[in-house]
C-alpha cells in the first residue's frame, strides 16, 4: 500500500512537470504509476485528491519545521527554514507552485493556516484573522512561486529576508502591538 502509493505521487509529480493538471487523466498516472486503473482507486477517489493529499504532506512537513520558530516569535528564522526546506525540495515546490497544482496549494496552506489561527488568540480586531490568514498566505506563496520561476536563482536567505520583511514580521508587530 505505502509502495503504490509512492509510486501515485511520484507518477502525479512527473505528469505535472509534462502538462497542467487538467490534462491529466487518472489512466495517466496509473500508467505512469505502474498499477492498474482500478488499483488507483482503491487508494483516491480521483486526481484532485491525490493531488490534495500531495499538497497536505509537503506543507504539513514544512510546517513542522517552520511552527516552533514562529511559537518562538523569531520570524526571521522561520522564514529562512521555509526557504530552506523549498529549495532543498526546489523541484518538487516548483511542479507543486508553478504547474497544475498551484491552486491545490493554496488551498491546503489556507487550511492548514486557519486550522492553526484556531489555536491561537486573534492577532487583531480589525482586520479579521481570516483576512489576514488569506493576505499572509498569498504572499507566502506568490513570493515563493516568483523565486522559482527566476532562472538566477536567488539565494533562499535571501528570500527568506524579503519574506520575513513584507509578510510575517508585520504580523508580528501587529500582535506585540496589540498585547501592550
Amino acid at each position: 500500500m505505502v509502495r503504490t502509493r509512492a509510486a501515485l505521487d511520484a507518477a502525479m509529480l512527473a505528469l505535472l512537470q509534462e502538462k497542467p493538471l487538467d490534462q491529466i487523466t487518472v489512466r495517466d498516472i496509473a500508467r505512469t504509476a505502474k498499477v492498474g486503473y482500478a488499483t488507483f482507486f482503491r487508494h483516491y477517489p480521483d486526481k484532485e485528491a491525490l493531488l490534495n493529499d500531495l499538497a497536505a504532506h509537503q506543507i504539513n512537513n514544512l510546517l513542522d519545521l517552520v511552527l516552533p520558530l514562529l511559537s518562538a516569535n523569531d520570524s526571521r528564522a522561520a522564514c529562512v527554514t521555509l526557504c530552506a526546506f523549498v529549495d532543498e525540495h526546489r523541484k518538487l515546490w516548483s511542479i507543486l507552485l508553478t504547474g497544475g497544482a498551484a491552486a491545490a496549494m493554496r488551498q491546503e496552506l489556507l487550511l492548514q493556516a486557519k486550522l492553526i489561527a484556531l489555536d491561537r488568540p486573534a492577532v487583531t480586531d480589525w482586520p479579521p484573522t481570516d483576512l489576514l490568514i488569506a493576505w499572509s498566505v498569498g504572499g507566502v506563496i506568490e513570493i515563493l512561486t516568483w523565486w522559482l520561476q527566476q532562472e538566477d536563482g536567488y539565494p533562499s536567505e535571501e528570500i527568506a529576508r524579503t519574506l520575513d520583511n513584507l509578510v510575517v514580521s508585520p504580523l508580528f508587530v501587529r500582535s506585540r502591538n496589540r498585547q501592550r
